[in-house]
């Protein structure tokens, strides 16, 4: 099933949730909807369930226009932040519950209904079901709790799974677990599913492709390669993960940063410009002794995360706060400690032009 927005409109007040909105999911895809708080992503996930209605705009599914339906006649399952189970009915009503309200000549049977249930929870990995079904959602652990949510909406067959912050009430550790958990059963299923987050990481593991949205706008649509690797602008380089920012100078194809010239290949009209050269903590080189394109700084503090070194220095030109990610052992064979000099080196940058960025 095939999503089309088409020019997609919505206000509240004076607030501008979504800002003439185009977007076309293919059929099969996991699409992310990523940005921070107010920028519109949960908004255009109600209006494609029909649980908000546009402005102005269409949503047409396997282009067929179903802007005016209700969400009960759009065939959409949807997940929320906090499972939304209701509390006085067993695993097994919950998952039941939508076969069990459909119109009478579209109800399967009881023994039916049955055997769909206990086959969606083995599908969501809930495989003790002489226990399971029988409890109610308080006797279960979040990550249970938002399986079974996501069970109950795959019992009606949906033609689109929405999902909104599905992992957001969970624990890192079983957040971590659940996304990689959705992508093998998307993997499984193949129903085109939209989902809503606002962290970088659970959009760049799990999704087939990222929409970066920001002021109710789409900032860049791409894979989580594309997204990342060419950020289309500054606030999609900067939302998504961390990035240093220096100074530089752009002519003939080459940036400056100090005395460090990069290729910017992107640029390559004669005139020389100012800019900002972003460049990612992991894309940057740490030396002992000085070379002659390098930037000289003083190690401020180091931490270690695991097999990751962090490593924050300042420059020697304007005490500018940098941030370096290496490898440990990289890391403790330069026999570096706190407020030594060392000697840095940007190995790549995407420069954007103009002071006011």
């Amino acid at each position: 099933m095939s999503i089309s927005i088409e020019q997609v409109n919505k206000r509240f007040g004076d607030f501008v949730a979504v800002d003439n909105v185009n977007l076309q999911i293919k059929t099969g895809e996991l699409t992310a909807l990523l940005g921070p708080s107010g920028s519109g992503k949960t908004t255009l996930l109600r209006i494609i369930a029909g649980l908000e209605q546009a402005d102005s705009g269409s949503i047409r599914f396997n282009n067929e226009d179903i802007t005016g339906r209700h969400v009960s006649e759009r065939g959409v399952g949807f997940v929320f932040q906090h499972y939304a189970l209701f509390k006085h009915m067993t695993v097994f009503e919950n998952v039941a519950y939508g076969l069990t309200v459909k119109p009478k000549k579209f109800r399967p049977n009881k023994a039916d209904i049955a055997k769909k249930v206990h086959n969606l929870l083995q599908l969501v990995q809930l495989v003790q079901l002489d226990w399971t079904a029988d409890r109610y959602p308080a006797q279960l652990s979040g990550g249970q709790r938002q399986r079974i949510a996501l069970a109950r909406a795959l019992a009606v067959e949906p033609k689109v799974l929405l999902l909104d912050e599905p992992f957001g009430a969970l624990d890192a550790k079983v957040r971590a677990e659940l996304r990689r958990w959705l992508r093998r059963l998307h993997d499984e299923i193949h129903v085109t599913s939209v989902f809503v987050t606002h962290d970088q990481e659970e959009a760049l593991e799990v999704a087939d492709r990222i929409v970066v949205m920001n002021k109710g706008a789409i900032e860049q649509d791409g894979t989580p390669e594309q997204v990342y690797d060419h950020p289309a602008n500054p606030f999609v380089y900067e939302f998504l993960g961390n990035v240093n920012l220096f100074h530089a100078r752009v002519k003939q194809g080459q940036s400056t940063i100090g005395n460090v010239k990069l290729a910017s290949p992107e640029h390559s009209n004669g005139e020389e410009q100012d800019g900002f050269a972003y460049v990612r903590p992991h894309e940057i080189d740490v030396f002992k002794a000085p070379l002659s394109d390098s930037l000289k700084v003083t190690l401020d503090l180091v931490t270690i995360v695991g097999p990751v070194a962090r490593l924050e220095v300042l420059s020697d030109t304007d005490q500018q706060l940098i941030h370096i990610e290496l490898p440990k052992e990289q890391f403790k064979q330069l026999q570096l400690a706190q407020g030594d000099v060392a000697w840095i080196q940007p190995r790549y940058s995407k420069v954007f032009l103009g002071e006011g960025i």
